[in-house]
Formats: structure tokens, sequence, C-alpha cells
């Protein structure tokens, strides 16, 4: 099945550009060596790699936090488990989707988008995409700076250093660990996307025994799994309802950030059964991976007589001596490195170089977002489960949503799987992905539509609005869904209608169908 599946998609060997076609040439303001399509030969992720790119992603501190905040805000063990697994089942679906543009035509995110939202409209949902990414590299960032200031000496915690400056929002001595964790992820990504592949593949064994001995410390303290899972439900049905569709949002938005660029890693699979294999274990890790946040949070009521969702804290309060918090803040921060990499510079890196690619090279890009990671100031959205939760991961899903509605169904539906490669990389107005002075309208109107509902709940989360009715609150506790279906129709919609009207004389807004 795979292999009739692989032939179905592959795209004939011919030239990208040719020479005698002065109206496909490529622009050289948005054509580079990282934008361009993979070769055959740069195609070296096999489905195993894919596999180990999302175990490195899966295990952190992020994921165990959410699964264990489910617990934290009332519901029972296995009630967070099957919220985390339907909710990555549900997320599968758009990342296989996104996945198989990039496998098939060898196009990372930025130059995908621009099929769907024009040439220069491309860069809307990349700076989207970016912006929430450089937001995660300083939370990851921050965990792992936590890490290490579990090794500060006690003597240092209490001193002036450790009391936080109001207008810097923490400690200078948390801020300095976050400074030298920031510097010593800026080694890896230098080596560019094959030193992110090594980096993931060799990482998955050693954090699933780091993961594992965790499991095995909460068994042993807790006296056993009975006792370990013994912590019920506090909630009733309604309540349990009320936090489960947001609950269900925000798992989604922890990876919705990827089911949008992950063309930027799928473009390397050497087939389409390698990107489909290897991210059909998603929701399987993240099943997994939950059940140790939530087990290990749960036996934490057992053990201390209090629920620790936050792993750093846990770390903390679990002791051991000093070579245990050694290893301990080792697999954090190699756990922290392994997502932040690949879910948090690629994205961006690629956004800027599409922005300008004779201004930004991969390193650039991914130097700029390490620095705008630290104006984020993520100590202050990393505070509590509720404000993590319900504000930032169901927050941003407001924005990707709908950009995963507009661009799936600008694929699939109206363009039919079939793209130009050469018109992407053109700036001739005459060009199919021009549209209207290279943004297409009815991408953005439909971007616009899908966002502006959520915005009163948003308001409301954060406390600019006493209260919103109750079918606005209803839409931002399911952003992702109501963003992405209302603009995937809308889209339609609109496509649709314009191209009815074009048919009457008028300037269309839609490409003509083209072949690959």
């Amino acid at each position: 099945m795979f292999q009739k599946f692989d032939q179905m998609a592959t795209i004939p060997h011919q030239p990208l550009f040719d020479d005698t076609d002065a109206d496909t040439e490529p622009e050289h303001s948005i054509y580079s060596d990282e934008l361009k399509p993979t070769t055959s030969h740069q195609r070296s992720f096999s489905w195993l790699e894919m596999g180990s790119l999302w175990v490195g992603l899966v295990v952190g501190v992020p994921a165990y936090y959410v699964a264990g905040s489910l617990v934290e805000l009332g519901m029972a063990w296995w009630q967070g488990i099957l919220t985390v697994v339907l909710a990555n089942m549900i997320l599968l679906i758009p990342l296989i989707l996104t996945g198989y543009a990039g496998t098939l035509y060898g196009i990372s995110f930025p130059v995908f988008a621009r099929s769907s939202f024009g040439i220069r409209g491309a860069h809307v949902p990349a700076l989207l995409r970016s912006l929430i990414a450089c937001g995660w590299y300083g939370i990851e960032t921050w965990i792992g700076g936590q890490g290490i200031f579990l090794l500060i000496p006690q003597t240092a915690k209490e001193s002036a250093l450790s009391k936080a400056l109001p207008w810097l929002g923490t400690s200078p001595l948390e801020f300095g660990c976050f400074i030298v964790f920031w510097l010593a992820q800026l080694a890896i990504f230098w080596n560019g996307i094959d030193g992110i592949r090594k980096l993931e593949k060799y990482a998955a064994p050693v954090l699933i025994i780091f993961v594992s001995c965790l499991l095995v410390w909460s068994y042993i303290q807790a006296g056993g799994f009975g006792r370990m899972l013994s912590l019920s439900s506090r909630l009733s049905p309604s309540e349990f309802w009320s936090l489960f569709f947001p609950s269900l949002t925000a798992n989604i938005s922890l990876w919705a950030t990827l089911a949008l660029n992950v063309p930027d890693f799928t473009r390397y699979a050497k087939s389409q059964k390698d990107q489909i294999i290897g991210q059909a274990g998603l929701p399987i890790f993240m099943g997994a991976f939950s059940f140790v946040g939530l087990a290990v949070t749960s036996s934490t009521e057992v053990i201390f007589g209090r629920v620790i969702s936050n792993p750093i804290q846990l770390l903390g309060e679990i002791g051991g001596g000093f070579w245990t918090k050694i290893v301990a803040v080792l697999g954090i921060s190699l756990a922290t490195v392994t997502t932040n990499i690949a879910a948090n510079v690629v994205a961006p890196a690629n956004a800027l170089v599409n922005l300008s690619p004779s201004t930004f090279t991969f390193r650039r890009g991914a130097l700029l977002t390490a620095v705008l990671g630290i104006a984020f100031q993520p100590w202050r959205v990393f505070g509590s489960s509720e404000s993590f939760v319900y504000t930032w991961l169901v927050g941003y899903s407001a924005l990707l949503g709908p950009v995963g509605g507009v661009v799936l169904a600008d694929f699939y539906l109206i363009q039919n799987r079939n793209l130009s490669i050469k018109q992407l990389y053109s700036l001739n107005p005459s060009g199919t992905y021009w549209y209207s002075g290279g943004y297409n309208l009815a991408a953005m109107t439909a971007l616009v539509l899908g966002i502006l509902p959520v915005i009163p709940g948003f308001l409301h989360e954060v406390g600019l609005l006493r209260s919103v009715p109750h079918p606005l609150a209803l839409i931002y506790d399911n952003s992702w869904f109501f963003g992405f279906f209302s603009a995937g129709i809308l889209y339609c919609i609109i496509s649709l209608f314009k191209g009815k009207q074009s048919k009457d004389g008028l300037e269309p807004l839609m490409p003509p169908k083209s072949s690959p």
C-alpha cells in the first residue's frame, strides 16, 4: 500500500528552472539555498529518524507539565491520558496531510504557504508561526535555566541575588542561569539541520531511559501503581466537560505549531512511507509520556502530601545528593534542547530566510529567534498551570488553527495537490501565485475572520474584559477547532465565489490548476 502511495506522490525528475524561460527564472529575493527544494541526496530521513525526532520533541518538560496540569486541575489520571491521546490522534491528521506536501515537493513551510497566501502573503503565516516559536524558545530555555538553578548552592539561593527584581520579573540569579543555558544551545543549531537530525537520533534512547528511571523512582516511593494512581477525579460531570474541551485544545496546541511547519522536516524524508510511519507514533509517544507525567504527578500526592506538576520543582524536592541532581539536570537539559532546537528554531529561521534571503541565513535567523526568546520574558508565562494552559496554549491556537485550515483547504480542495514549483519562486505579476500584488485576498480574509471571534474570549482570559457571552467563551475554549474549520470553509467559499466571478470577466483571486 505504501509503495503504491509513494509512486503516486513522486515528482518526475526534471530541472527546477529552465534557463530559456525568463518568466520562471528564480528571483534572488525569494530564492536561496535554504529555500530551494531538497534534492534526492538531501532526503536522508528514514521513518526511524522521523520517529526519533518525535521522541525528542515529546519527552520534555512542557509535555510533562501539560499532562501533570490536568491532574492538578482536577482530572483523574486516566481522564488525562485519554484527553492527551485523543488530542494527538486528531492532530496527527493535519500533521500527515501537511507533511505530505513537504515530502512530495521538497519545500519548506514558508515556500509551501506561498501557494495559498501568495508570494508575499506567505510572510504572514510564516511570521505568525515564528512569533510563537520565539515565545516557546524562551519558555524552553527558561526551563533549562531552572535545571541549572537546582545546582546552585543553597547559600547563593538565600542571598540578595535570588530576590526578584520588580522591573525584571525574576531574580538576577535565575536570569543568569537562563542566559547560561541560552548560550549553551547556540553551538547545536549552528550546525544546521544535519546537526539537529543527529542530536534527535542519538538523544531519543537516552531520554527514554531517563523517563523510565523517573517512573521507577515514583513507583518505589509511592509503594506501587495502586497508590500512585489512587488520585481520583475532583470534578463533577459538568466541571469535567468545562475543563475537557479547553484541555483538549491545549494539548492540540502543544504540537499545532509543528502541524504547520512539519514540511520543514518531511522535505528531508526519503519517502511518504517514511514520513507517515515516522509521525504515526506521535499519539503513542504522547500517551506513554503522559502516563509518566500523570502517574508521577499523582504519586507526589502520596509521597509529598501535595500535587507537584512541575518536574523542575519535583527534582528540587527529590534530593538524593549532588550527583543525583547532576544526572537529573543533564536529563532535563537534553530533553529541553532536543525539543527546543527542532520545534522552535527551524520554523522561525526558515521564515526569516524567506522574508529576506539576502539578509538572513539559517544561522542568523536562529540567532535572532534566540534573542527574541529573551524578549518574551518566559518566566512570566510559565508561572502557573492555569496561565500556561489557558492563556498561552489555548490563546495562540487561535492563530495557528485558521492558518492550518487555509493551507490544507487550498492544497487539497482548491489546488488538488498540484503545485507549480517554478511559480513558487517567481515574482512575475502574471505568475500563478502572485494573486493581487503578491497577496491572496481570499486567504487573508479567511484568516482574519477565523481569528476575530476568538479575541473576546482571549481578552476575558487575560483580564481585560470582565465577562463575555457564553458562545464567545465556548469559541475560545475550542479556538483551534473553530479557527481551523471556519477559516478553511470560508476560504473555499470565497475562492469558489471568486472563481465563478472570473468566468464573468472579473480578475480571479485563485490560480489555475498547474502540474508539478
